[in-house]
């Protein structure tokens, strides 16, 4: 019976070590997260506070509302942008409420 003591314990022993499995598995899932969803999420929102701060009178833009424009005023975070082709119809909107550049030409329309 005395043998059966010691085999026991040297059986015990690896599963101790292997406590360390769940926190590694935790780990890499993190990895994975940061480097798939993490990490370009907050590359994009450099890029768009980028191009706000660099947003200049004379600018085509268009609105996260879908509305395409021209900047003809900037006032701190306030912008006053022509939507009308020729009609001088002006909106003033906050600079974040601007979703990006015009593209050179819009399909279906013309530029503003």
């Amino acid at each position: 019976m005395n043998l059966e003591v010691p085999i026991l314990l040297a059986q015990a022993a690896p599963d101790a070590g292997s406590s360390l499995g769940p926190f590694m598995v935790l780990g890499a899932l993190f990895l994975v997260m940061y480097a798939l969803i993490i990490h370009p999420q907050r590359k994009q929102q450099k890029e768009q506070a980028k191009m706000l701060g660099e947003l200049s009178k004379g600018d085509a833009v268009v609105t996260t509302g879908g509305i395409y424009g021209r900047i003809t005023g900037i006032a701190d975070d306030v912008l006053t942008v022509e939507i009308g082709d020729g009609t001088k119809v002006k909106v003033k909107m906050e600079r974040s409420a601007v979703k990006g550049l015009q593209p050179s030409k819009p399909e279906g329309g013309t530029i503003a």
